[in-house]
């Protein structure tokens, strides 16, 4: 029995429709009988119209004077809080992220969106320099095509943080929204593409298939990815072929490393927000606690306290503040390392409770989880578990704290907790981590707008957000003018 009838979500080219023969269900995550819609699956043939679309409107969207472009993105960003009440409900059927969660997302793209239109101008400026021999100019060009794939568990955000910055710059996209989440962004997409020249923002839906179609395709400059590392190995791979540029924003294991001196009543609700948001379905969520021996009793407790507040069930339930799994491999992948770590001998709670009863064949629904009383090299510390299970991992040494950190292959995102801020400032600096948040588990509005997002390892290559991530966008063109 369903909710609603499906949706039937097209591609999007040169700003019109575009159907495909094939469909593909996608299915509310916490309500496994409700098919939300029926998605378009396209191949290399829809690719290539996408692209081709991208590469005629390239020709006259890099000309466009930047001023153009960043009021047009302006318009945008005004559009996605206009339109956030029509989607923000469907997401939650078809991601299983909260409401509010998806309300926020889409305030945030927002701002992404007219961050990088604030920052355009300036960014693009030519430079110049002179002696008494010659006269040199470095300008900076758009690439062209950019392919844009990104994930379902914030698909908004993370879809501007491509599409903004690529057409500040004067490139044209194709985006490849994730399987398993595509029904809003396609629609918000939709709505912008029509502020824009056909041809400058593209979707085409589908698979594997779609996103190989887009690395291998010879008119695309650059595949923008978010996601995991085995499919961006892959999508470099492809990439290679013809010597395209790549840019990935990865997972991370990041730690949230706790000081002696640390306030706690401000610590605790912060780190099991930045833990458990979005179930813990985010790519620099808190993965992991260090507490050390003279607060871990106290710690484990208040958390434990915490987390035990959360309601778990659907989405769209009253009084619901903790969704469901957003995919059945995901879901699998969470059930084993969930029973793994308990045959390992830690203390495992299943906390929060149920607003009402949900069973596996309801959704993919799991309760928070604490871990407490692990091995630091236990499997649920090293590896991006990307779902809600915590361990808190006891010290005494936080050299050897460090150390292990460091040693691992991810270096995302990292949070210290402490009063005294030049000792947090000084730790942060022996972290091998692209960013550090000191205090909170997540940027604030000045970091959102100045931090170059990314990792280091493992956890990405290049940078989204900030004018920092503009370069990703752009090809350098120098002149040397001899006197």
């Amino acid at each position: 029995m369903t909710t609603d009838s499906p949706l039937r979500i097209d591609h999007w080219i040169g700003n019109a429709p575009v159907a495909s023969a094939a469909r593909d269900e996608v299915r509310d995550p916490g309500r496994l009988a409700d098919v939300v819609g029926l998605v378009a699956r396209g191949g290399t043939y829809e690719v290539d119209l996408a692209v081709r679309a991208a590469a005629e409107a390239f020709k006259t969207w890099r000309e466009t004077p930047v001023e153009t472009r960043a009021a047009l993105l302006r318009q945008a960003a005004d559009l996605l809080e206009a339109e956030a009440p029509a989607v923000v409900g469907l997401m939650a059927r078809e991601s299983g992220m909260l409401v509010g969660t998806n309300t926020a997302e889409i305030g945030m793209a927002a701002n992404i969106v007219r961050d990088n239109a604030e920052a355009g101008a300036a960014f693009l400026a030519p430079e110049a320099y002179e002696d008494a021999e010659s006269w040199v100019g470095v300008e900076k060009r758009p690439i062209g095509v950019i392919a844009a794939i990104v994930p379902w568990n914030a698909p908004i955000i993370l879809a501007m943080r491509k599409v903004s910055p690529a057409l500040v710059c004067g490139n044209t996209v194709v985006v490849k929204p994730a399987p398993t989440a595509p029904i809003g962004l396609s629609l918000l997409l939709e709505k912008m593409a029509a502020l824009f020249p056909p041809g400058v923002i593209n979707v085409v839906h589908g698979g594997a298939e779609v996103g190989r179609a887009l690395a291998t395709h010879p008119l695309v400059g650059k595949v923008s990815f978010t996601g995991g590392g085995t499919v961006a190995r892959a999508i470099m791979k492809d990439a290679a072929e013809g010597l395209k540029g790549v840019q990935f924003e990865l997972g991370g294991n990041d730690p949230a490393i706790i000081l002696e001196d640390a306030d706690l009543d401000l610590a605790i609700p912060r780190i099991v927000g930045g833990a458990f948001r979005r179930s813990g379905q985010f790519c620099f969520a808190v993965k992991r606690v260090y507490a050390p021996s003279s607060l871990y009793d106290e710690v484990v407790a208040r958390i434990r306290a915490e987390v035990d507040k959360f309601r778990v069930g659907h989405p769209l339930e009253q009084g619901v503040t903790f969704g469901p799994i957003n995919n059945a491999g995901q879901y699998r992948a969470l059930q084993g390392l969930l029973a793994r770590t308990r045959a390992s001998g830690a203390t495992v709670e299943e906390l929060g409770s149920w607003v009402s009863e949900k069973s596996e064949a309801d959704g993919y629904y799991m309760r928070p989880v604490l871990v407490s009383d692990i091995d630091p090299e236990a499997e649920l510390v090293q590896v991006e578990q990307f779902g809600p299970l915590l361990p808190v991992v006891r010290y005494d040494d936080l050299d050897a704290v460090i150390d292990s950190i460091n040693a691992g292959e991810l270096g995302l995102g990292s949070s210290i907790w402490t009063r005294d801020t030049s000792r947090a400032v000084a730790v942060a600096r022996e972290l091998e981590t692209g960013m550090t948040f000191v205090n909170n588990a997540g940027t604030s509005r000045l970091g959102q707008k100045n931090i170059p997002f990314g990792g280091v390892k493992q956890s990405g290559i290049g940078r989204e957000s900030s004018p920092i991530g503009l370069r990703e966008y752009i090809d350098y063109h120098a002149i040397n003018y001899h006197r």
